[in-house]
């Protein structure tokens, strides 16, 4: 996995840009769990690219499983998505989710980054 610990402000969270492999299962979500714990933090940035087309495709229970899981471990996730995903049933996911505070899907990294500061 490609990413990065950003700190600002004092805040510090975790920026996956890419995978060799697209995160595909739901242990992937407890890895990324994992990531965050080492770097002490509970806030995590997605890029799209990092995701495979099963978690867009809600058939597949991907997207739902991998969520709960940040969701119950307090990761407080953003998720950058370009335009094109955010369409039919998964656009409808997106709009629901972003109604909370734990996890939330942006289309710039600029918004993402300022709602994850804010939930430190």
């Amino acid at each position: 996995m490609n990413y990065q610990v950003i700190s600002n402000n004092n805040v510090a969270y975790v920026s996956v840009l890419s995978a060799e492999t697209p995160l595909s299962r739901e242990q992937d979500a407890l890895d990324l769990i994992a990531l965050c714990s080492e770097h002490d933090t509970k806030l995590l940035m997605l890029h799209n690219a990092v995701l495979s087309a099963d978690f867009f495709n809600l058939r597949t229970g991907l997207a739902g499983g991998m969520m709960q899981k940040l969701i119950n471990y307090h990761v407080k996730t953003a998720l950058i998505l370009d335009e094109m995903i955010t369409e039919g049933r998964f656009k409808e996911l997106a709009s629901e989710l972003n109604k909370g505070d734990q996890f939330r899907m942006f289309d710039n990294t600029d918004e993402a980054e300022q709602w994850l500061l804010q939930q430190a």
